[in-house]
Parts: structure tokens; C-alpha cells; sequence
């Protein structure tokens, strides 16, 4: 059986989609693994690219012929993946050394741990957030009214976005410095064993993009399943090549609305949507538009 099945999607990322496979042929050693790329309707010559790359390399890809949405992409991807691990792979990423190789020997000297992801960084080298605790009613209050921003109280309430990176004052870095278990982790590196898959499934078709990584490992915990963020390991994550942040923004105030019809008590939506339209009010001020649709999301 393949050791690993690497599983990208990809939207109009023609040159870093290749720069992507070709890290981890470069670097990766000691297991054996596939390629399964799903091209969500690109326009700017991706196919040919991968098309090329098929003849070399063991890499499935598959043409859908418009955008069905990360979590969809990723679906096709789990379905058709033989390795005895999956590896959910942004196309915005490069690999360095080894760490896939090494990842999947810790995974299997660690057999309760689940789902893992190494640390992310950005192309200067600093730390990007890579994941953080489930949105509970408390954590999305002090997330919108920038109470998880103050040191010691996001030390204490385990903060559903732990990094800061726009805070002149305090980021959170430590949160990404030290190994240890978390509720979520970053859908651009999700590596996660093939028991998993057979216990919690695919991600589920209601996120169209943000937040169905936080369902998959809330439905994986569910099971029994340890979450583990390992800083030993870090790739690079070029960020936001296929999106922008209105887009995000918007998408996760929806997606956090399907998290919460699903997961928590029914009671606890309206209370949901007045933080999300309290907590997007102050921030009019940085930027009007994406937040005037954020409120409005709300």
C-alpha cells in the first residue's frame, strides 16, 4: 500500500501548484507516495501544466468544470486516495526537507494521534496561525471584541484564533513555538491517517471554503482522535493565492453559522450572530466593505 496520497486543489495557482508538487518530489524521502490533484475549473493553463506532470509522476488529476469549493475538491481527492495516509495539501505550499517523510513516521509511533500538521510559515520565515480551539460561544465573543488579543486571557481561554498578526502589541507566536494537542488545525496541511477517514468520512458538502477543517477535526475528537500540531516540521504557506480576505471574511461568518446548526444547541445561533454583528462593527472602521457584508452575513 502507498505510504502517502497527497491530495491538492487547485484554482488558478498554475505556478505554484507545480513549484508545490515539485518541493515534495525534491525533498520527500523514505515512503512512497501519489499525487491527487483536483483543478477547480482554472483558466490560466493549470491543466496543461499538471497534464505535463502526469506523464512523470504517479499523480491522478481531476477536471471539474467549475469551482466546487475546497472541501469538494478535497472529497474527490479522500476517494480516490490508496495511500494509509492523506496528506490535504494547499497548492500555495513548498516543502522543505523531509518533513513529509518524518511526519509519517511520527504518525506511526504516535497511533492515537489522528490528524497532525507541522508549523506554517510565511515566505520571510515567520509564523503563520495553524489552527487554534473550538469556536464556543465565549472564544467568538473574546475573538470579536479583542479579548483573546491580551497575553495572559489568551493564555487562559485557549483562543479560537490564537495568532495576531496585525497586533502591534502581542501575536501569539508561542501558541505556534511548542508541540502539543489542539481542537483544529489549518486546512493547507492536514496529514491524517486512513483509520480516521473510515471513522469520520469526507468533509461535509455545506462548507463551500473555511471552517470544514474545524467540523473534520470536532467530528475526528468525537471518535476518540488526539489533534497534534508539531512545530518541529514547517513548509512554507504563500497564503491567500487563490482568495482574498473578503472572501474569507465572509466565508467564515457563514461557515461558523453551519458549524453551529450542526454541533451546538439551537439556542446558542442567536447569540452567534449578535457577536458576529456587534464584533463586525468596530472593525468598519479598518475596512468598510469587507465588514459593511460581514454585518450584513451576520
Amino acid at each position: 500500500m502507498t505510504d502517502l496520497s497527497i491530495i491538492i486543489v487547485s484554482f488558478n495557482t498554475e505556478k505554484l501548484t507545480r513549484e508545490c508538487i515539485e518541493s515534495v518530489v525534491k525533498n520527500t524521502k523514505e515512503i512512497s507516495y501519489e499525487f491527487l490533484v483536483m483543478d477547480n475549473a482554472s483558466c490560466d493553463g493549470s491543466v496543461k501544466i499538471l497534464k505535463s506532470l502526469f506523464q512523470k509522476l504517479p499523480l491522478t488529476l481531476i477536471e471539474n468544470k467549475e469551482n466546487i469549493g475546497f472541501g469538494a475538491g478535497n472529497n474527490q481527492g479522500m476517494k480516490k486516495a490508496k495511500g494509509r495516509y492523506l496528506l490535504l495539501l494547499n497548492s500555495d505550499t513548498y516543502i522543505k526537507d523531509n518533513a513529509l517523510g518524518e511526519m509519517v513516521k511520527w504518525m506511526d509511533e504516535n497511533p492515537k494521534a489522528g490528524i497532525s500538521s507541522c508549523a506554517l510559515r510565511n515566505k520571510d520565515g515567520s509564523l503563520q496561525g495553524t489552527g487554534g480551539y473550538f469556536p464556543n460561544l465565549f472564544r467568538v465573543f473574546a475573538w470579536m471584541f479583542f479579548i483573546e488579543d491580551v497575553p495572559f486571557i489568551s493564555r487562559l481561554i485557549k483562543p479560537y484564533h490564537p495568532m495576531h498578526p496585525n497586533s502591534p502589541f502581542y501575536k501569539g507566536e508561542e501558541f505556534f513555538k511548542k508541540p502539543g494537542e489542539r481542537d483544529w488545525l489549518t486546512g493547507a496541511f492536514l496529514l491524517f491517517r486512513r483509520e480516521v477517514l473510515n471513522d469520520v468520512g469526507y468533509f461535509d458538502k455545506d462548507y463551500f471554503m473555511y471552517v470544514e477543517e474545524i467540523d473534520y477535526a470536532y467530528r475526528a475528537k468525537e471518535k476518540g482522535w488526539q489533534v497534534w500540531f508539531l512545530p518541529k516540521w514547517s513548509i512554507t504557506h504563500y497564503g491567500g493565492a487563490s482568495g482574498t480576505s473578503e472572501f474569507a471574511t465572509i466565508s467564515e461568518y457563514k461557515s461558523l453559522k453551519v458549524f453551529y446548526k450542526k454541533h451546538y444547541p439551537k439556542w446558542q445561533m442567536p447569540l452567534l450572530r449578535l457577536f458576529l454583528k456587534l464584533g463586525a462593527l468596530p472593525r468598519l472602521l479598518f475596512n468598510f466593505k469587507i465588514y459593511a457584508k460581514a454585518f450584513c452575513e451576520a
